[in-house]
């Protein structure tokens, strides 16, 4: 298969495939016209990687996930700590998110939105940061 087929299979961009191949992630062989050329082995590796990536998995995470995937002596315990440990990076961001739109919320709502000067959104903003 070429890049392009296996672009289309896999559903990541042809610029995508060749920055996994350059960081190491997946290694096709090459034609005698140096060509890539992708057996169902990377085909699959690529969807792997897509599916990974659409869940928030960093490129460390998808190296340990598949160095587990391929490894037929893994314990699942080990798949689960990465999952874990991306699950409570994930649940982490959720509260910043949540304490940030609280804030803006409640902002939102002191300001008069009218002609007046006076704003209580950019009175928050000029506040210094305690030390």
């Amino acid at each position: 298969m070429n890049i392009g087929d296996v672009s289309a299979r896999s559903g990541l961009p042809v610029k995508t495939i060749r920055y996994y191949e350059d960081i190491g992630l997946i290694s096709p062989l090459r034609d005698t016209n140096g060509y890539r050329s992708f057996r169902e082995r990377e085909a699959h590796m690529l969807s792997f990687l897509g599916r990974a990536r659409a869940l928030g998995f960093t490129i460390e995470d998808c190296r340990t996930l598949l160095a587990l995937y391929n490894d037929e002596t893994r314990a699942s315990a080990d798949v689960k700590m990465v999952a874990r440990e991306h699950l409570d990076r994930i649940e982490a961001k959720m509260a910043d998110l949540k304490a940030m739109h609280d804030t803006l919320s409640h902002l939102v709502r002191a300001c008069a939105g009218d002609d007046r000067p006076d704003c209580p959104i950019l009175e928050d903003l000029g506040r210094t940061a305690p030390n």
